[in-house]
Formats: structure tokens, C-alpha cells, sequence
């Protein structure tokens, strides 16, 4: 072959190769690729949606305590220092105010819709802090109470009353202990509404209350205006 009809022919298939692509567009590929990735036989080990939001979480908890770490002094371990000191501070907190009280006017009744005598009540109460359920202990005591103040007449009977108002009332034959009842009716109140725990302690200063109530006398108002002991 002559090299003039070699350059014709190169020339030629010079020309018919324009017209071979030799790549792949771009977005038909990416497309194709998503296709047959979407297939579920690629996706059969995957966390589920429980998972995935479990890793994001820690993965963002990661992040806040590298962050943290980088701008506390100390880097690290003074994170921890500090993270410790709060916790500390909140403990203290907790056990200095305890459990939050109840709110004005959250109190219930002071009796079950069953009655019982004083000294059933007692005979309950006295069996719960045998068993060292001091709060069901302080619960019957104060019932108790105010049991046997109705028994006495000190008291109307009133099966909504609560234990705040037979406190209150109470206080006006037995002046001597008003002091003492309303703060029984504030730990009645704080174990059965406001989530405090009651002790020992506690049960036992209702419990001599009781005894002491039995063994005095109330001040009753006389038609001249004095009163008899």
C-alpha cells in the first residue's frame, strides 16, 4: 500500500471513531447505579430505623464531648472534672431540698372510704413499722389521731376532712399541742402527696403525739367566757 493511500485510510477511520462514544454520560451512569444499589438483596443486613437514629445520637454525643473537650481547660480530663463538679452540685441540691412538696391544695381526704376505730388504726400503724414501712406507718398514725380526737368529741366527724383542717381544728381544745399536730398533718401530707419517704424518726414523733393527746386534757369554753381543764 502506497503511503498516500495510508493517510487516506487513516483519515477515514479517523472520521468513523467521532462517532463511537467513548464515555459514559454522567447522569445515565449515576442513575443505573442507583437502580441496582435500591435492590433489596444489597440492603438485607441494614440497621433498622431504631438503630440508625441510636448510632446518630451517640454519633452527636461524640461530637458535643469532643467539642467540649477542645474548649475546656485541660482538654479531656477537664471535661470530666467539671462534668463531676455538676453532678456533685446536683446531689447536694437534691438532698438539701428533697423531693419538691405538694402544691397548695393538692391534699385529699385523710380517710379511706372504709372507717375504722382509732385503735384499729393504731393496731395497723403499728404493724407497718414492724415491718419498717414507715410511711404507711405515719399514714395510720395520723388517723389515728384524728380517730380518737372524734371518738373524744374534740373532733365532728367528717370523712372528707383533711388532715390540715383537723389539725386546724384541733388546735382549739389541745393549744398545748397545735403546733405539733399541724406539723404531723405536713408529714401526713408530704408522704402521701408530695413523694417524700418518711423514717423512724418520724413515725415515732407521731406516735408519742398520739400518746401525749390521750393523756391531756382539752380546753373546753365555758358560758363566761373561761375555759376548764
Amino acid at each position: 500500500m502506497s503511503i498516500t493511500g495510508g493517510a487516506t485510510s487513516a483519515r477515514v477511520l479517523i472520521r468513523l471513531s467521532d462517532d463511537i462514544p467513548v464515555d459514559t454520560p454522567r447522569t445515565p451512569a449515576r442513575e443505573a447505579a442507583e437502580r441496582e444499589l435500591s435492590k433489596p438483596m444489597y440492603h438485607e443486613n441494614d440497621p433498622n430505623l431504631l438503630q440508625r437514629a441510636l448510632d446518630r445520637f451517640w454519633q452527636w454525643i461524640g461530637e458535643f464531648l469532643d467539642a467540649a473537650s477542645g474548649v475546656a481547660p485541660g482538654g479531656p480530663l477537664g471535661l470530666a472534672v467539671i462534668v463531676l463538679v455538676v453532678v456533685a452540685l446536683l446531689a447536694a441540691l437534691w438532698w438539701r431540698l428533697g423531693t419538691p412538696r405538694r402544691t397548695p391544695g393538692s391534699a385529699g381526704s385523710l380517710f379511706e372510704e372504709v372507717p375504722h376505730s382509732a385503735a384499729e388504726h393504731r393496731a395497723t400503724a403499728e404493724a407497718h413499722a414492724a415491718a419498717e414501712r414507715w410511711n404507711e406507718a405515719v399514714q395510720e398514725r395520723m388517723r389515728a389521731i384524728v380517730r380518737s380526737l372524734e371518738e373524744r368529741a374534740l373532733l365532728d366527724p367528717r370523712p372528707s376532712r383533711t388532715a390540715d383542717e383537723a389539725a386546724s381544728e384541733a388546735g382549739r381544745p389541745l393549744p398545748a399541742h397545735a403546733a405539733r399536730l399541724r406539723a404531723a398533718a405536713g408529714e401526713f401530707d408530704d408522704v402521701t402527696y408530695g413523694g417524700r419517704t418518711a423514717d423512724r424518726r418520724t413515725y415515732l414523733r407521731l406516735r408519742e403525739l398520739d400518746l401525749d393527746l390521750e393523756r391531756t386534757k382539752p380546753q373546753l369554753s365555758t358560758a363566761s367566757g373561761g375555759t376548764a381543764e
